[in-house]
């Protein structure tokens, strides 16, 4: 750092500065020359006292003035060189893992060691995730590159990169390819390709498709792709197990070198919970790896899902997009109903949606007085402002209606929304609403309000109550699919638009858990996937307590048991389990709230992660087309000596000065305590000496 331009700047006018001088000429005159005990001492020791008192006081004096120093600050940053280590065991799979394990290493290491003199070097191990970690062990289940890449664009964006040395062998499996997360850095990458290139005699399952949730009593589809290389004109099965039983077969016959096919299965739902299959295509003699030959998947059965019943006066757009936008999400079951045609009880349904619906008509009265004697939450579309509405009041002004547009409202508590939802609220079109004066009870909790041209009122758009247990919505509103084709005409997808609907649905249709221990955990996680446990203890007041010990003990396949506490956290209490081995696992939580002991049991399936034995042969052509891209260049590892002299002699690498101003206080700085100090102490010890007091 070198420091250049020192100026001292004031709060208060520099003319003050003689004064402080004038100050400090004054006090020391008063205590040398105005006293008599001070007449003993000789004219040397006494001008060296007064000029030692008079610079002291001065300078007191001046600090007064808040005196501040400014100053240019030219710093030098060396150049950073990333060293990016792919971490995934699929480095292993080839024949040169002696090799990778043992002199790459060194040679890596070495290379470090010769930038580590001119460059800053930040080596980071990547696989499924990103660490600042120099050891490489291989262990990685999965590889993306995309989540290295961006972080060295988060952590440093604008500073002095200099290149990125990225040693892998060109095989993803996670994220997006490494040559599109690239480009926006402006980096040259200096690629290394490791691993195998041969293609081997090999056939393998290279992915599995299928649902995470199936519901008791269906079927369920399974998609599985098979490949195979260098086996034209040989025979094999594909089958589907769980539990050791065969549910479904297929014959395959392999006709081309590059074998790529697909096969479709349709699968019973018989049981409920999470079940396991295992998808397996027999090996042949000729195959030089049989890792690859199965794959384990698992799915959650549910043996009920939610009855949503839409009730409409006519047939109508907002139906069909709400419709359509709730079946989406499997967990729920549509049915709709014409008003006049709706003669049923709504007891079946968790809720029942009306669009359109006037309540306080004879129909609409019967509807809502099942509703209410039923607990069963609903929600509301309406544009008529004259009706009865629970929780809303709206005097209408002659069935007049204005273009609404969505604003978000302050203060909404009872779900979240993205942030990308909430900024998108203003994008969505206007939608038909009642003008008049609107009034809404206490219990009203408004997430969207209306925005009347460029007016934003604080009449609401959408808003939710609650009535004792009854939840209920209402959106004051006609125009709900205009919503659904801007959300597909900006993004392509509807994904803004359900997340908003399923949202509500969620909110509305989940009934109040009245349990006094309730235990929230994931059911299925990936082995590389740390695992976290939530629990709630409520007294018999339901007001959320921590003071009770939570214990928990999960047991593995094998009848091992391990025991743990919950650590308490606010008003809850959370557990982390880590990463647990592939395996089926059962839990037991425990507690008691200081009058019943409570227990509550659940299961854990902890999915294996194979992607990193799927494919083999490794992809240095994507590795060439990186370098290439951002004008860096492409070493074999028997080449990282000739890497090093590359970037070393690379003249557009070199160290930066950046210049930039730094106001400081005068005062803080310690150089200015000391001269105080010194100023004190050299003038108390002649004083001393002297015989002074």
């Amino acid at each position: 750092m070198f420091v250049f331009l020192v100026d001292i700047i004031t709060q208060y006018s520099l003319w003050f500065v003689p004064c402080c001088v004038l100050g400090g000429l004054l006090f020391a005159s008063i205590l040398y020359y105005g006293s008599q005990r001070n007449k003993e001492l000789s004219k040397k020791v006494k001008y060296v006292l007064f000029a030692l008192r008079t610079l002291l006081v001065a300078f007191l004096l001046f600090f007064l003035l808040d005196p501040f120093i400014k100053r240019m600050v030219n710093e030098k940053e060396k150049p950073i060189i990333v060293v990016a280590q792919d971490n995934s065991s699929s480095l292993l799979n080839s024949k040169d893992s002696v090799f990778m394990k043992g002199e790459y290493l060194n040679s890596l290491k070495g290379l470090v060691n010769k930038l580590s003199d001119k460059y800053d070097v930040k080596f980071y191990r990547f696989s499924d995730k990103t660490e600042l970690n120099d050891t490489v062990n291989f262990k990685g289940k999965e590889t993306d590159y995309s989540s290295l890449f961006n972080e060295i664009e988060n952590n440093y964006s604008n500073r002095n990169v200099g290149a990125i040395v990225f040693a892998s062998d060109g095989l993803y499996n996670k994220g997006t390819n490494p040559v599109y997360s690239s480009e926006k850095m402006k980096i040259p990458v200096y690629t290394v390709a490791l691993g195998d290139t041969t293609i081997i005699k090999d056939i393998s399952i290279k992915k599995t498709d299928h649902n995470q949730v199936a519901y008791l009593g269906n079927k369920f589809p399974v998609e599985i792709t098979v490949d195979a290389r260098k086996l034209s004109g040989k025979e094999t099965s594909l089958t589907i197990t769980k539990t050791g039983k065969k549910l479904a077969e297929q014959k395959i016959k392999i006709n081309a070198d590059a074998f790529t096919q697909t096969y479709s299965f349709m699968l019973d739902a018989d049981k409920p919970g999470v079940q396991k299959f295992v998808v397996s295509v027999a090996a042949l003699n000729e195959e030089q790896n049989k890792e690859n030959n199965y794959q384990t998947f698992v799915i959650e059965v549910i043996d009920t899902r939610e009855k949503i019943a839409i009730i409409t006066s006519a047939p109508h757009p907002d139906v069909a997009a709400i419709k359509e936008s709730i079946e989406s999400n499997q967990n729920y079951e549509v049915e709709t109903f014409l008003l006049a045609d709706f003669n049923t009880s709504v007891k079946p349904y968790s809720l029942v949606i009306m669009n359109q619906v006037q309540l306080s008509s004879a129909q609409g009265t019967k509807i809502m007085n099942d509703l209410t004697a039923n607990n069963t939450s609903w929600f509301l579309i309406s544009a008529y402002g004259s009706d009865k509405i629970p929780g809303v009041n709206v005097q209408a002004m002659s069935m007049k209606y204005n273009d609404a547009e969505a604003i978000e409202a302050k203060g909404f508590s009872l779900f979240t929304v993205s942030e990308e939802l909430k900024k998108y609220f203003k994008e969505f079109p206007a939608v038909n609403s009642v003008m008049g004066n609107y009034t809404i009870a206490n219990s009203v909790n408004v997430l969207l309000n209306q925005r009347i041209g460029v007016v934003e009122t604080e009449n609401p758009l959408l808003l939710f109550n609650i009535n004792g247990e009854q939840k209920s919505g209402v959106f004051l509103g006609d125009g709900l699919w205009k919503w659904k084709l801007r959300d597909y005409a900006d993004h392509q997808n509807h994904n803004l638009f359900n997340e908003l609907t399923g949202k509500i649905v969620q909110y509305l249709s989940v009934k109040a858990d009245k349990s006094f221990f309730r235990v929230k955990s994931k059911k299925i996680v990936n082995e590389n996937e740390a695992i976290e446990i939530e629990a709630e203890v409520y007294n018999n007041a339901y007001e959320l307590i921590t003071e009770p010990e939570v214990t928990f003990t999960l047991t593995d396949e094998n009848d091992k048991k391990f025991d743990y506490t919950f650590s308490k956290t606010g008003l809850g209490y959370r557990l982390n389990l880590g990463v647990l081995s592939p395996g089926e696992y059962s839990y037991k939580a425990s507690t008691n709230n200081g009058t019943k002991a409570f227990e509550q049991r659940g299961f854990i399936t902890v999915k294996e992660i194979t992607a990193e034995k799927m494919q083999l042969v490794a992809d240095h052509q994507l590795l060439s087309r990186l370098a290439n891209q951002t004008k860096g260049k492409f070493f074999y590892p028997n080449q990282l000596n000739q890497l090093g002299d590359s970037l070393l002699a690379n003249d557009t690498i070199k160290t930066i000065t950046y210049t930039h101003k730094d106001v400081k206080e005068l005062i803080d700085m310690k150089a200015i305590f000391f001269l105080l100090l010194i100023l004190l102490s050299l003038e108390w010890f002649i004083r001393k000496y002297n015989g002074l007091y």
